[in-house]
């Protein structure tokens, strides 16, 4: 059987490798490998272009962490802590996100790919964590993970998923999802209450986590999505 070809987003930063120091289309390789031991065949979509052309011929979709999204999007004013906006990337993950989701693609969000599915729908960010929570254990120090359990809602898809009430997980991000965007659900939140998992009602498969399970040897999420891009 053919491995159902899954597309998967990536940043667009300055890069150093072997000789070279240069902008690159980079994706951390643990996306890459999560997705092959679950089955499928990853084809990764840079910010170019218009990668939402490319849904008719993709069997599912991630949209994995980076910077921050133009708070312009969800009609804000940009946090003095919001940083690395990149709006050519903002323009290609939210159409294709819309299409996507018009076309009932399988598709999961990592990170920021909460925050695009969010925006995408008509929701609102919170733009610094620590402003409403009074602490910084989901980004503790640059380049490090926090470690900080989440309680799923029982009867959701991803608890059924991971098959947990709760579930100890690496956290990297300093916004969170805030006004909910149409058709959206919480299915996991951390202790001090912040958005940490949502699901599209009306969806074959539409869910995204503010975790990273990437990070981790988390491997029920990729493989969920690919068995519904198989079917």
């Amino acid at each position: 059987m053919p491995r159902p070809v899954i597309g998967v987003t990536c940043y667009v930063e300055p890069a150093r490798f072997t000789v070279w120091e240069t902008p690159a289309a980079l994706l951390p390789y643990d996306y890459v490998d999560h997705v092959v031991r679950a089955g499928g065949q990853p084809v990764i979509l840079p910010p170019a272009g218009d990668p939402s052309v490319l849904a008719d011929r993709l069997d599912g979709l991630i949209l994995v962490g980076g910077g921050d999204i133009d708070p312009a999007r969800y009609g804000e004013r940009p946090h003095e802590r919001t940083s690395h906006v990149r709006g050519f990337r903002d323009d290609a993950e939210l159409g294709l996100v819309r299409t996507a989701l018009d076309r009932g693609l399988p598709f999961l969000g990592v990170c920021r790919g909460l925050q695009i599915l969010n925006t995408a729908l008509g929701g609102t960010l919170c733009q610094h964590l620590p402003d409403a929570v009074g602490h910084t254990g989901h980004a503790p120090a640059p380049g490090a993970f926090g470690r900080m359990p989440v309680r799923l809602s029982p009867g959701s898809r991803i608890a059924a998923i991971l098959g947990v009430e709760t579930d100890d997980v690496a956290h990297y991000h300093h916004q969170a999802a805030d006004r909910l965007g149409d058709g959206l659900t919480v299915t996991a939140r951390s202790q001090d209450g912040t958005v940490e998992a949502v699901e599209l009602a009306d969806h074959p498969f539409a869910l995204a986590v503010q975790w990273h399970p990437e990070a981790d040897d988390e491997s029920a999420l990729f493989e969920a999505l690919v068995g519904h891009a198989r079917r």
